[in-house]
């Protein structure tokens, strides 16, 4: 059994050397992708919030929650304007789930079933058409809730 162990170290050896050898092979693309431009509608204004959350609206309906979406929600302030908007992208889509102005008649309100949560009504377009949400969106702590208020004030 003596006999095998420096035949193992040498072939340990001999991989350590073929591995950093460079054959000079050259594998090409099969194929070639541009460089895309993606806009965003995001260009034109400033991040005041940035924040990871997850989001319900209530369905009248079904007289229910239902999940909009858990990812990152932005209050976003237009460079020219000044106007301020919500937007909430789910994390693994991008796909928007909130996509509304704050006005001065908005009020959010604590939502009292969950001391991270809050409650506002907003007409959201991120369907496509304008629809009259009553919405609630729940932090990962209380301190990140206070400042989501803040731009509703």
């Amino acid at each position: 059994m003596a006999s095998t162990e420096p035949e193992r170290e040498n072939r340990e050896e001999e991989a350590e050397v073929h591995e950093d050898e460079d054959t000079g092979a050259q594998v090409a693309p099969i194929v070639r992708l541009e460089e895309v431009a993606v806009t965003t509608g995001e260009e034109d204004e400033d991040a005041l919030l940035d924040l990871k959350s997850k989001m319900y609206r209530f369905d009248k309906d079904g007289n229910q929650w239902k999940e909009r979406g858990a990812g990152t929600v932005k209050l976003l302030k237009h460079k020219q304007t000044g106007k301020v908007r919500l937007v909430m992208r789910q994390s693994k889509t991008l796909k928007i789930c909130a996509n509304h102005l704050i006005s001065s008649g908005m009020s959010v309100q604590e939502h009292s079933g969950n001391e991270k949560s809050c409650l506002w009504h907003a007409t959201d377009f991120s369907d496509g058409e304008l629809k009259d949400e009553l919405f609630c969106i729940r932090f990962a702590s209380i301190e990140k809730k206070v400042v989501l208020k803040v731009p509703f004030t």
